[in-house]
């Protein structure tokens, strides 16, 4: 995402609150489940084996081969919170598949969506097959027959929801057929999808913070993503917004319009989302904007940075305004607090 894939959504949800208009009250937070998995230290014979039984305890079941004769690698970090599952997945070339009679013998009665993050990846399905890029998700239903190959090795985040849970959110409309939908910046990103992923991200490297519960933030998203922006709640667009806002934070022509039109709907219903949830679209992102350079202004290796140059950096066409608004918002000038910070500099 943006020039480092590996960096993918780091910040796409800001840690903020997203309630909405109509939005069920959020689940109660509760300790997810964790599980890793890593090939290091175990002898190749027994890698395999391993490796199917542990995704099948954490995501699910899979028949996985090996490209080669090389030893299998891979690490797994898998989350469970309620009925949701979350993976980030690093492994070397493999073919993992879900054969028909293997689907027989091992449902699983879930809707799986793949974040490619490194490496290309072939879907087989009953109706073709696809090439996965870095920067695309997929979305199937994981009880149709389909394979995926990896000739070069893959790191990717996994997401599942029971199949009863994902036609509630559909209306009842199944999932018939693999759809794949863009995650990565850029002119043909979705920007539920990309709230999604920088949402599984987050959760899978614990900045949504400890008390955090994605569960009703995920469902929102998804809600949105299979209703075609019809059926979602005033959250899901909230972390949409959120996730566009922070792709384009330091864009000095970032405005309502801007947001609103990028995640789908009208400004007059983003006004009030954002109003819903505590604070005006614009606040919302002056205040992101005043977090960012503070932490500029604070950092040692961007000391020789001049105050004004960090004004422009985070979106502010003027000096003085984004003086006025700092000091407003932290009592002290940015250049005053750059040398609490930072004895020695100053600019």
């Amino acid at each position: 995402m943006g020039e480092n894939q590996d960096d993918v959504c780091r910040a796409s949800v800001a840690g903020r609150g997203t309630e909405g208009e109509a939005a069920p009250s959020p689940p109660v937070s509760r300790q997810a489940r964790q599980l890793r998995f890593s090939t290091n230290g175990i002898p190749a014979t027994n890698r395999l084996e391993l490796w199917e039984n542990h995704n099948a305890k954490a995501l699910i079941p899979l028949d996985i081969r090996t490209m080669d004769e090389s030893p299998l690698e891979a690490r797994e970090i898998s989350l469970g919170y309620g009925s949701l599952r979350f993976g980030g997945v690093t492994g070397s070339a493999q073919v993992v598949e879900r054969s028909e009679r293997f689907i027989r013998q091992n449902p699983t009665d879930a809707i799986a969506v793949f974040f490619t993050l490194r490496g290309e990846a072939l879907f087989y399905h009953r109706d073709g097959h696809e090439v996965i890029k870095p920067g695309q998700a997929i979305v199937c239903d994981a009880d149709r027959p389909f394979m995926r190959g990896f000739s070069k090795g893959l790191k990717e985040m996994v997401l599942t929801i029971p199949r009863e849970d994902y036609l509630e959110l559909s209306g009842g409309e199944p999932l018939l057929k693999p759809r794949i939908i863009e995650f990565n910046q850029g002119a043909a990103s979705n920007q539920q999808m990309r709230a999604l992923a920088g949402l599984v991200s987050d959760t899978l490297s614990g900045q949504a913070g400890e008390k955090a519960c994605p569960e009703g933030s995920v469902r929102d998203l998804l809600a949105l993503l299979v209703s075609g922006n019809d059926g979602g709640s005033g959250a899901g667009y909230l972390a949409a917004a959120h996730s566009h806002i922070e792709d384009h934070l330091r864009d000095p022509e970032l405005g309502t319009a801007r947001i609103a039109a990028a995640i789908g709907i009208s400004e007059r219903h983003l006004s009030r989302i954002f109003a819903e949830a505590g604070e005006p679209p614009g606040a919302y992102v002056r205040e992101r904007r005043l977090e960012l350079a503070r932490e500029l202004l604070t950092d040692p290796g961007r000391q020789a940075t001049s105050v004004g140059a960090v004004a422009l950096q985070v979106g502010f066409a003027s000096q003085s305004y984004f003086t006025r608004a700092f000091k407003s918002r932290y009592g002290i000038t940015p250049l005053a607090l750059r040398r609490e910070a930072l004895p020695g500099a100053s600019r």
